[in-house]
């Protein structure tokens, strides 16, 4: 994260209205709050660098170069017994499940998805994303609604590739 998105989340949580948001990734963590005194908006940040121990920066230096492609939403679910495949948040933000709110959703439980097909999208920072399936086959369950705010690699929806 450069400086320049830094500033633009600082401006989004101030106009938000939240009086605190927390935002923790791999090297760093970030920290927003703001407050009203008398009538005068107020917002500190804090921006943490947390470093890594030389083991997980040699681990990480494979997820560096898979982190210059766009991110894969579609991660294998953690319950090696289940058949399933678990279709994640790449990004944090609010989705929804239809293009407009006088259309269809774009996938439904049942629905058969391809590779490259969009199954949602979430609004982050006034931004509009297509999350894309990752894999083939069939939607057996929804995990999240409509117009709900969903956390980086929250889990979407449950995919039989079968």
């Amino acid at each position: 994260m450069d400086i320049r998105e830094i500033q633009n989340l600082i401006r989004f949580v101030a106009k938000s209205g939240a009086t605190e948001v927390k935002l923790e990734m791999d090297d760093f963590k970030i920290t927003i709050k703001t407050t009203t005194e008398s009538g005068a908006p107020e917002t500190t940040s804090y921006v943490q660098h947390v470093p890594l121990s030389q083991p997980q920066q040699q681990a990480a230096a494979p997820q560096a170069s898979a982190a210059s492609q766009p991110a894969t939403p579609a991660a294998p679910v953690a319950d090696e017994s289940s058949r399933y495949i678990t279709i994640k948040s790449p990004i944090i933000g609010t989705l929804y499940r239809k293009a407009s709110p006088d259309k269809p959703p774009f996938v439904e439980v049942g629905s058969t998805v391809s590779k490259g097909d969009v199954v949602c999208v979430i609004e982050a920072m006034k931004l509009f994303n297509e999350i894309e399936s990752e894999v083939s086959g069939k939607i057996v369950k929804v995990l999240v609604d409509d117009s709900s705010p969903v956390e980086f690699d929250q889990p979407l929806f449950l995919v039989d590739p079968s």
